[in-house]
């Protein structure tokens, strides 16, 4: 591909996804294979295309996405992040649109940690009288 490529890193829950737009045709691929076959559901790949669909720059910009850690959902929303912040790099007029859409700010949700004496971070064991 060529060298000139707009870079941005996307982040959410565990995931990390590495974003290059590239002026193109339109065609995204996520760690070299297309959302809908990566992901494998639909809403997925609408997360994906939502930084594209919202600035109308769906048919400007070949996408190539590396992600890794956490899950489908973790991953797509990490990829969804590194367009929005690419497109900010390309076109600095597009960061209000993204910005009150809110594609700009990352996620900070994590999973909550376990607690000791509890079955997971909150669930506590069931109460037994006698």
């Amino acid at each position: 591909m060529a060298d000139n490529y707009y870079y941005g890193t996307g982040r959410r829950k565990e995931s990390i996804a590495r974003v290059r737009l590239f002026p193109g045709d339109g065609t995204i691929t996520v760690n070299e294979k297309p959302p809908l076959q990566y992901f494998g559901r639909r809403i997925l790949e609408m997360v994906v295309q939502q930084p594209l669909k919202v600035t109308d720059s769906l048919k400007r910009f070949s996408i190539s996405a590396k992600v890794t850690g956490g899950g489908s959902s973790g991953q797509a929303g990490a990829v969804s992040h590194g367009i929005a912040r690419a497109l900010c790099r390309a076109d600095q007029a597009m960061r209000p649109v993204l910005k009150s859409h809110g594609l700009l700010t990352r996620d900070s949700r994590m999973k909550e940690r376990k607690k000791p004496g509890l079955k997971r971070a909150r669930k506590a064991p069931q109460y037994t009288k006698r």
